[in-house]
């Protein structure tokens, strides 16, 4: 963290006057983080750090000590490194993934996983399910790492071709050797999740039937075979299998109570008794211990809080001393060591910005390891504070209001930046988005309207039915109660946002119009009734739950269903009175790039001026940093044209 650099601020103010600083550059905010990860080894001595100089990632494997020596170094280029974990202290296994049409599969293109693993001992990588007789050398998750005798095995599950289609099907990779074993037995076309016990063996299997949506558990038997032990109607998708339960031995899931209202853990024994996990209706997640054997305690998000809860009353301990050496910040668990006595944590400071650190509990020491923004200092963050306000119908409605630096909170340009999901939400922190706009002198409205996660079944099922309607007069309320109070100036007001805040963007510019002086849409839908047939065609055709999923939200019968198009800002182009920016990832297979020519094609046939901006290479998470800062680039020049700050 740049706390020099805080000291340094404050003796140069001491002396004399500043002239008034330039705005950063957006490559601050735009580029990819400096750190994106940080894995410590089992032992703790060791740490797998994935690095980026803004564009290009590497993954650095160091001694954790202090100046500790660089062990390996690999280049990744433009590959998207999407995780790191250790397997034992001489392999670490890498996922990638990146956009690709298969040969010889229907469909359009998909986002695959890859695995490789990587020795420290021999320096050498080797690709996970590589050559496997008809299987695809993908993966359809992160490897579980087991010990068998000693030696590190990868659990990895896969894709295995019957009668022409994929199975998921679990292998097992011995990393010492690299022998891959098929282990079949017991797996269906139903498949989609396994679960590995600690000793190495296949414990127990989640099955969905996409069309009826019915979800079942089995888990396997002393004799060998497998038994059913739990059936359930799931219609928006499967409950999986989080892990091991609390004793070691049973099959963690998380799935609804009886009456459908509230989602709880559940531990299951191979006769198919279970119970339910004290306390779990307030969990947000489990926390596993760190080699996978037993559930340890949750995580839950309570208010802006990042609350860890352990069962065992030493583990508490250790973590409070650890929130105790960063007060004031939001701390969260990134990595530990198989004895939990060295843990990698991620701190983010309302002041600093976010880094990582190192705690060492028998040494009662916490060290920076680094910041996730490397060239950020105290003037480039902006001050995030949380807001409530209520909707029209009366529901409160919270959000974050990030304030421009060295403006007076009044009568200032607004930019309301609502999140994807839409069942996703925002939390208190920094977020690169925001603090890129605040930098440019607005100020930035992140509200958690109805349907966002976190609040409650309750506040998410409120959202059901109400695309481009109460989802989006949550937006429009947020600024009026700003502009009652001062805060904003409502003739000053855009609208940005990606994926389905993308979405609420068109919404804006064509359902709730006389509240926004422009619209940035990034990746969102345009076309609805297109949105779901694409959608078909990646998850198969006919009903699946994914399907189902968006017809909740966007409160339609089916995809021929009319009522789509009344929410359907492409079907209404000709209602547009204001500047609208289209920008979109051609490799997007989330939202299809497709979603942004349809309302391009649209507005140009109503005669209305728009703007598309192709971000080539992209995904629908903007994974890559140029074109990421392309995107923050052509935004921020599209509101400084149509929305000057000052």
């Amino acid at each position: 963290m740049a706390a020099t650099a805080v000291c340094l601020a404050v003796a140069g103010a001491a002396v004399a006057a500043e002239p008034k600083a330039a705005a950063p550059p957006l490559s601050l905010y735009g580029g990819l983080p400096s750190l994106e990860q940080v894995e410590i080894s089992p032992d703790g001595k060791l740490l797998a750090i994935a690095v980026t100089d803004g564009e290009k990632r590497m993954m650095l494997i160091r001694e954790a000590t202090e100046g500790g020596k660089l062990l390996s170094a690999m280049n990744f280029g433009d590959s998207k490194l999407r995780g790191l974990q250790w397997a034992g202290t001489e392999h670490v296994l890498i996922t990638t993934s990146s956009a690709s049409q298969v040969w010889g599969l229907s469909g359009p293109k998909r986002e695959y996983l890859m695995g490789f693993d990587f020795n420290l001992v021999t320096r050498k990588q080797t690709m996970l399910m590589n050559g496997q007789e008809d299987a695809m050398n993908i993966v359809l998750e992160s490897p579980d790492v087991r010990f068998i005798d000693g030696v590190p095995y990868a659990f990895v599950e896969g894709i295995h071709f019957y009668d022409g289609s994929g199975w998921n099907t679990l292998y097992r990779i011995n990393l010492k050797t690299g022998v891959t074993r098929m282990l079949s037995t017991g797996g269906s076309a139903d498949t989609d999740d396994w679960l590995v016990s600690p000793e190495g063996q296949p414990l127990a299997q989640s099955l969905y039937d996409q069309k009826l949506g019915a979800w079942s558990l089995k888990i396997k038997n002393p004799n060998g075979g497998w038994t059913t032990v739990e059936k359930a109607v799931s219609k928006m998708g499967s409950y999986g299998v989080r892990g091991m339960g609390r004793d070691g031995k049973s099959v963690l899931v998380w799935m609804r109570d009886e009456d459908g209202s509230k989602p709880l853990l559940r531990e299951y024994t191979p006769d198919g008794a279970h119970v339910v996990v004290p306390g779990s209706e307030a969990y947000d997640s489990a926390i596993m211990a760190p080699d996978g054997s037993r559930m340890i305690g949750a995580f839950s998000l309570v208010g802006d809080e990042r609350r860890y809860t352990f069962f065992d009353t030493k583990a508490q301990a250790s973590w409070n001393a650890v929130l105790k050496a960063f007060p004031g910040d939001q701390v969260s668990l990134a990595s530990w060591s198989d004895d939990r006595r060295k843990i990698v944590v991620q701190v983010d400071s309302p002041t600093l910005g976010p880094a990582y650190a190192l705690v060492d509990l028998d040494a009662k020491s916490a060290r920076w390891l680094g910041d996730i923004y490397q060239n950020l200092k105290p003037e480039h963050v902006s001050e995030i504070k949380p807001i409530s306000y209520k909707a029209a119908d009366g529901l409160k409605i919270t959000g974050y209001l990030t304030l421009p630096r060295g403006r007076d909170a009044k009568d200032l340009p607004l930019v309301v930046l609502p999140h994807g999901g839409p069942e996703g939400r925002d939390t208190l922190g920094f977020d690169w988005w925001s603090q890129a706009l605040a930098s440019r002198g607005y100020a930035v409205l992140q509200p958690n309207f109805r349907g966002s996660e976190g609040f409650g079944d309750d506040f998410v099922e409120a959202g059901y039915g109400q695309w481009g309607k109460l989802m989006q007069t949550d937006l429009s309320d947020g600024v009026r109660h700003l502009a009652k109070q001062g805060v904003i100036d409502p003739k000053r007001v855009c609208i940005v946002g990606g994926s389905y805040g993308g979405y609420a963007a068109l919404a804006g510019a064509t359902m709730d119009r006389g509240v926004y002086r422009c619209a940035a849409s990034i990746a969102g839908p345009a076309d609805l009734r297109r949105m779901l047939i694409d959608s078909n065609q990646r998850f198969g055709s006919g009903q699946n739950s994914a399907l189902r999923y968006w017809l909740q939200f966007m409160g339609a019968d089916g995809v021929k269903d009319p009522d789509l198009a009344a929410i359907s800002p492409a079907r209404m182009a000709d209602r547009v009175e204001i500047p609208v920016l289209l920008i979109h990832g051609k490799d997007d297979t989330v939202v299809p790039y497709v979603q942004s020519t349809i309302m391009a094609d649209a507005m140009k046939k109503a005669g209305k001026p728009v703007e598309l901006v192709t971000l080539n290479g992209e995904d629908h998470w903007l994974s890559r940093g140029a074109t990421r800062l392309q995107m923050l680039t052509a935004v921020v020049d599209f509101l400084e044209k149509n929305n000057p700050p000052r």
